[in-house]
């Protein structure tokens, strides 16, 4: 199961957030701290333009959000990682998952959706509710390199102050996490299997993620 449009929109992942938080499993970012962090991004472009969003994990192929365009991209200075540990939606209390976020070094290739601007502020405000609800992230804009040219895009980099980042994990930590991690919205591993199936789509056959898919399978068939 992803995130679906409709449960941002009608405030269901809200709502599930909030007892979440009451029972101690998560802390939200206030939702007037989520608008301000919006606003201070949108107010970064130039009036008129159209705002770019770079996806690097599940907003590649479930961005939840309307859009004109999309591009594959590239961006330097940052790597995805399985650097947060999750004990909701792809992991429980019990089992946590990890999820993506961007730390610094190396580069990434992902996907970047153009927002009309007439339509940011409220296709912001579902991207915002999604990725910003826990304040794991840091919104920033990055230059992007696309195959019809350079722009700039919005993107989340791991906030490292957050009280579940993980860090630096080796490899078998990570698969041995991933593998049996699984919560409301499906496996950790299943999310992982999504993500380097739309990175071979990008043209990238073997990296990181690759190499930690193929160590998770291993562990999935030995039980």
């Amino acid at each position: 199961m992803n995130v679906r449009r409709e449960d941002i929109l009608d405030g269901s992942i809200e709502a599930f957030l909030i007892e979440a938080e009451r029972m101690g499993l998560m802390q939200r970012l206030p939702p007037e701290e989520r608008q301000a962090s919006k606003q201070a991004m949108i107010d970064q472009h130039a009036d008129g333009d159209d705002i770019w969003v770079f996806g690097y994990g599940s907003l590649m192929w479930n961005p939840c959000i309307h859009y004109k365009e999309r591009r594959p991209g590239l961006i330097h200075g940052f790597h995805r990682s399985f650097c947060f540990w999750v004990p909701l939606g792809r992991g429980s209390p019990d089992r946590p998952g990890l999820m993506l976020a961007l730390e610094q070094g190396g580069a990434c290739r992902g996907m970047a959706f153009r927002i009309a601007r007439e339509e940011a502020d409220h296709e912001l405000d579902v991207i915002w509710n999604r990725e910003m609800i826990s304040g794991a992230y840091r919104p920033k804009l990055v230059p992007v390199a696309t195959p019809d040219g350079p722009t700039k895009a919005i993107t989340f980099v791991a906030n490292r102050s957050h009280p579940r980042y993980a860090g630096r994990l080796p490899m078998e930590t990570m698969a041995d996490t991933i593998a049996v991690a699984e919560g409301r919205l499906g496996s950790c591993a299943d999310y992982l299997f999504s993500t380097v199936a739309h990175l071979d789509e990008l043209g990238i056959a073997d990296g990181p993620m690759h190499r930690l898919a193929r160590l998770v399978r291993e562990r999935q068939k030995a039980g």
